[in-house]
């Protein structure tokens, strides 16, 4: 009996067994850039979570679990999945510097004996590399190494989800090359699951999942108020190999939470058409 046990059994609670694949909501946002539309308030919180129960698993932060700590307790609940980082990449007020020493930078929120303890069952950290600083990118591989070997010790899941330190400066940070490099980079240093953001066509992402062992999922991105824009995603993200998506925004600003989320479980576990699931909305 070892720590190995404890990861298989809590990966096996947020992949399914049966499919391999996954749909995650990530209601965590807030703390990296404030208050969101639709998760603003406590009251808006336990609303929003009330139409959460279909999802594999519902990412939160620190600060959000005691608020919402029974959603997960029953059997059947969704596997609950911790926001271990603060970051202050991409921040709309109070962004850092551009002076090339000013990248940005992340903090670790939890230790992994702390997330153990609360039954967490995967954490989500993010790998950010390019920085024009190496000694950044150093520090970034160095972190994200440590949380993968305390993860392993404490057996709990890790989904690193790689970014370009870069990406707003174009498109070019984008490109199948560099997602393909830092995937098999998250899933080389030890992730059990890589998270990265779609780059517009499954011919685009199909060679991104081929060259990483892990289980890829697609991150949403903004949106909420078009349901079959989300629906196309999933089924996109799908087709190209993916194993599921992790959706925030997508799922939680959506005027039908519940129902997105039913229209997502049929394309990435039952292999439905966009029309298909379209028709449960």
């Amino acid at each position: 009996m070892d720590s190995r046990t404890g990861k298989k059994i809590r990966l096996g609670r947020l992949l399914s067994p049966a499919t391999g694949r996954t749909v995650v909501v990530a209601a965590s946002h807030g703390v990296m850039s404030g208050p969101p539309a639709g998760l603003r308030t406590a009251a808006q919180m336990r609303s929003v979570f009330g139409e959460l129960g279909a999802a594999d698993g519902v990412m939160v932060t620190p600060g959000m679990l005691p608020l919402l700590e029974d959603f997960y307790v029953g059997r059947g609940r969704p596997a609950p999945v911790l926001h271990l980082d603060w970051k202050n990449h991409g921040r709309r007020i109070y962004t850092p510097g551009t002076d090339g020493r000013s990248e940005g930078v992340l903090a670790q929120l939890a230790t992994l004996e702390e997330v153990a303890a609360a039954g967490i069952d995967a954490v989500m950290t993010y790998l950010y590399i390019g920085q024009r600083d190496s000694r950044l990118e150093r520090d970034e591989i160095e972190r994200n190494a440590r949380i993968v070997r305390d993860a392993a010790k404490a057996g709990i899941g890790v989904i690193i989800e790689p970014r370009s330190a870069l990406e707003s400066e174009g498109r070019e940070h984008l490109s199948t090359d560099v997602l393909s490099l830092y995937c098999r980079i998250s899933a080389d240093i030890g992730a059990d699951v890589v998270k990265v953001v779609w780059n517009g066509s499954v011919d685009d992402f199909t060679p991104v999942v081929e060259s990483c062992p892990a289980p890829v999922l697609v991150a949403g991105g903004p949106g909420g108020d078009d349901a079959l824009a989300t629906l196309r995603l999933a089924h996109d993200s799908i087709a190209a190999g993916a194993a599921g998506v992790m959706f925030g925004r997508r799922v939680f600003r959506a005027e039908r939470p519940a129902a997105i989320l039913e229209g997502l479980r049929d394309i990435v576990h039952e292999g439905l058409s966009v029309e298909q699931a379209a028709a449960r909305l």
